[in-house]
């Protein structure tokens, strides 16, 4: 029947059945009985022949909107599967937060990388609206990134862990004892923030007005260069992810962080476009899922 509904396809495209069939390489004759077979399994009349042109039913408007995804689904799923049976020429282009600080995407990537060796991932790292950047232009197929935004349609929104937020402080600093801590008691602190030089603005909206950061910001390029600024001065780091509160090498502590004396939490979740779901791509999402508590 595939072909069939391509043959429809065809037709409705070129608006014209010499044209359909020329095009398709078979008669005119035989795309006009592959049109009422197609009918005939279908037991409604998709078109409505006038002398040499046609006009669609409702059915026939109808079944050719909702036929074109599943073609497109068709041809992708017939590309995939090619792609499966000659692994060395697979490619996945896999997109994470830069500020992202917990392990279960590096856990990911090598379990999926053991599993399919001959599979070519490529990594690349970014700010949120970097990598959705990334996934609209086609230079990333999946990207672990935070929720800011209303899911759309056009998406995959794999939901992976709803996370509660941390920071991290010197150990030196007093506050560094307490178990957790209010975002009021950082107002005296520089706010250590990731960011590429486009996306500084971007980010410390986002912390300012979503988050409520009020004091002094500063940036860094990587999560290691604003962990020597922490290091250095009387600053904080938020950091995206991570399980429990870790210490590292003792001179920085992660502690969790409370708003009006509730757990702040941020979600998380894979992204890719709908139209290019691939097995592959779903099995990362799968394996990172699973690193996720």
């Amino acid at each position: 029947m595939i072909r069939q509904i391509k043959y429809f396809h065809a037709v409705i495209r070129c608006g014209s059945f010499a044209e359909a069939a020329e095009e398709c390489c078979i008669s005119e004759s035989a795309i006009s009985q592959q049109i009422k077979a197609l009918e005939k399994n279908l037991g409604v009349q998709l078109l409505k022949r006038q002398n040499r042109s046609f006009i669609m039913t409702p059915g026939g408007e109808y079944f050719y909107e909702k036929t074109q995804k599943l073609l497109t689904d068709f041809d992708r799923i017939c590309t995939e599967t090619s792609r499966i049976d000659h692994d060395n020429r697979a490619v996945i282009k896999i997109g994470y937060l830069k500020c992202y600080g917990g392990l279960e995407f590096q856990q990911a990537l090598a379990a999926f990388s053991e599993k399919y060796p001959k599979v070519n991932v490529q990594i690349s790292y970014g700010n949120h609206e970097e990598l959705y950047d990334g996934l609209r232009n086609g230079l990333i197929d999946l990207a672990l990134n935070d929720l800011r935004r209303n899911p759309s349609d056009l998406y995959v929104n794999f939901h992976l862990i709803d996370s509660a937020c941390r920071i991290e402080l010197s150990s030196r600093n007093p506050l560094a004892e307490k178990k957790h801590l209010e975002i009021s008691d950082l107002q005296d602190l520089t706010c250590i923030l990731v960011a590429s030089p486009d996306q500084k603005r971007e980010e410390e909206n986002f912390y300012r007005k979503d988050l409520g950061f009020d004091g002094s910001v500063r940036f860094a390029d990587t999560i290691e260069n604003a962990r020597m600024l922490l290091l250095s001065g009387n600053a904080f780091l938020p950091m995206e992810g991570g399980s429990e509160p870790v210490q590292y090498g003792g001179a920085i502590r992660r502690i969790p962080l409370f708003r009006n004396r509730k757990q702040v939490t941020r979600s998380y979740y894979a992204f890719w476009k709908a139209d290019n779901s691939g097995y592959y791509i779903e099995e990362f999402a799968d394996i990172l899922k699973s690193f996720f508590k």
